[in-house]
C-alpha cells in the first residue's frame, strides 16, 4: 500500500485584513516549503504564461507570492517555461516573452526574470535518464530547468482533451520538455515537410545531427511557375499584404535516416515542418508525462502548488477558453505532485457543475454524468490510469490527507 501524502488546501474566501496573495503565502508556509534549503540556490518556478486569446492562465500576482517567498529564504528564483511543439506565440523564446509580457509577466510584476527553459528555438535541452522508465529511457528536458538547484511548479488546474485534466504532472512533464521532448511524448512517427510552405532557408539542415536525413533541393523554373500560380489562386499573402513569391529552394526529409528527435521543428521559421501527432494518445501520453515529470523532479528539492480556479474544459494552450465548468475552489500545495493532482481532481468532481457550460452540455446529451467530470468532457481519457502509473514508478502517491489552512 502506498504511503499517504499531505496536501494542503485553502479556499478563495477572504475576510478583513487578508487577501488571496496573503492566503497563498500562508498556504505554502503551512505546507512546509521553507524546509527546503534555498540559500544561494537557483530556483526554477515552472508555470504557463498564457496563450494569446486565452484568459484562463494564472495572473502574475500568484507568481510574485512564490518569488517573494523564495527570495525571503535566500533563493535566486526565475520563472520558466519551454517552447510549444505547435507553431504559435510560444514556439520560440522571443515570441514567448512577448506573449508573457502582453499577459502581464515582467520583472516588475513578478519580482524576477523569465528564463526560457529550452533556449531560443526550443532546441537547448539535456538528456535526463528516467529510472525505471518503460516508454522513455532519456527525457529531453530544457537545459535551464535542469540547471536549477530547486524546482517549484505553479500550476493552473483545468481540463485537458488528451489527459482528462492538466495539473502538476502535465505542467512539469510536458511543460519542461523541449520541442523534441514534446514530440517524443506525442510521438506517432517522424516529422513531415510541407514543400509548398518551405522557403529553403536550410535552418533545419543545420540543426539535424543525422547525415542524409534532410536534403535541400532547387526548384526548376516550371516548378516555381506552377507554385506561384497556386499562391495567386489561393490568395496567399505575406505579412506585408503582398502575394507570396515561390521560393527557389525547398527541403525534404528521408525517414530512413531521421531519428524523430524533432530539432528541425524548432529550427523552421515558417512552420513548414509538421509533427507526427498520434491519433490514440491518452494512456501512453499520460505515462510518458509521468516519466518526464520524474526526470525533472528527481534528485533535487521540489515543491508544487496548484490553483484550482477558472477550470476551463480544455488546455490553456488553446487560443481561447470556455466558461469554467465548476465554481472556483481554492489553492493546493504539496511536496507530492501525484497526490496534489489527485486531490485537485477529487475537489473538482465534488462540485456542482456551473450551468451553461461544456460540461453541462455533455451531461445533458448523455442524460447523466459518468461520475467523473473529466471523463464526461473527454470520454476517451482516464486520468486515474496514469496517476496509478506515476505511483508505480515512485513519483508520488495517489493516497493523500487533505490539510485545510
Amino acid at each position: 500500500m502506498s504511503q499517504t501524502s499531505n496536501v494542503y488546501f485553502t479556499d478563495m474566501r477572504v475576510h478583513s485584513n487578508e487577501s488571496i496573495p496573503l492566503k497563498l503565502q500562508r498556504l505554502i508556509e503551512a505546507a512546509g516549503m521553507e524546509t527546503i534549503d534555498f540559500e544561494g540556490k537557483y530556483t526554477a518556478i515552472k508555470m504557463h504564461f498564457g496563450e494569446k486569446g486565452n484568459l484562463a492562465f494564472l495572473r502574475p500576482n500568484y507568481a510574485k507570492v512564490v518569488v517573494d517567498e523564495v527570495k525571503s529564504l535566500g533563493g535566486k528564483p526565475f520563472l520558466t517555461d519551454c517552447s510549444t511543439l505547435y507553431v504559435g506565440m510560444r514556439s520560440n523564446a522571443l515570441d514567448h516573452f512577448d506573449q508573457a509580457m502582453e499577459n502581464g509577466f515582467s520583472p516588475y510584476s513578478t519580482g524576477c526574470q523569465i528564463i526560457m527553459g529550452d533556449g531560443l528555438r526550443g532546441t537547448d535541452d539535456v538528456s535526463v535518464p528516467v529510472e525505471g522508465g518503460t516508454y522513455v529511457k532519456e527525457a529531453k528536458i530544457g537545459r535551464a530547468v535542469m540547471d536549477a538547484d530547486v524546482f517549484i511548479s505553479l500550476t493552473h488546474f483545468k481540463g485537458h482533451e488528451n489527459t482528462g485534466f492538466g495539473g502538476a504532472l502535465k505542467n512539469i512533464g510536458m511543460g519542461c520538455g523541449s520541442r523534441a521532448g514534446k514530440m517524443e511524448q506525442h510521438y506517432a512517427g517522424k516529422p513531415t515537410f510541407d514543400a509548398d510552405i518551405c522557403i529553403g532557408c536550410g535552418n533545419c539542415l543545420k540543426s539535424c545531427a543525422q547525415a542524409g536525413a534532410i536534403t535541400i533541393h532547387e526548384r526548376t523554373e516550371q516548378e516555381r511557375h506552377d507554385l506561384q500560380r497556386r499562391f495567386e489562386e489561393q490568395g496567399l499573402l505575406t505579412a506585408r499584404g503582398t502575394i507570396r513569391s515561390a521560393p527557389a529552394r525547398y527541403a525534404t526529409i528521408d525517414h530512413e535516416y531521421c531519428v524523430g528527435c524533432g530539432r528541425c521543428l524548432g529550427a523552421c521559421p515558417v512552420g513548414a515542418i509538421k509533427a507526427a501527432w498520434s491519433d490514440d494518445l491518452n494512456d501512453p501520453l499520460g505515462f510518458k508525462i509521468a516519466e518526464y515529470t520524474k526526470a525533472v523532479v528527481g534528485g533535487r528539492p521540489c515543491f508544487h502548488i496548484s490553483i484550482v480556479i477558472d477550470v476551463s474544459p480544455q488546455c490553456d494552450c488553446f487560443g481561447r477558453n470556455d466558461a469554467p465548468i465548476v465554481p472556483n475552489i481554492g489553492m493546493f500545495a504539496s511536496f507530492d505532485p501525484v497526490a496534489l493532482d489527485v486531490a485537485c481532481a477529487d475537489a473538482v468532481n465534488a462540485q456542482h457543475p456551473n450551468p451553461e457550460t461544456e460540461l453541462t452540455e455533455h451531461i445533458s446529451a448523455h442524460g447523466t454524468s459518468s461520475g467523473d467530470y473529466f471523463s464526461d468532457l473527454a470520454p476517451s481519457t482516464n486520468w486515474r490510469t496514469y496517476m496509478k502509473y506515476a505511483e508505480q514508478i515512485e513519483l508520488g502517491s495517489t493516497s493523500y490527507r487533505l490539510v485545510e489552512v
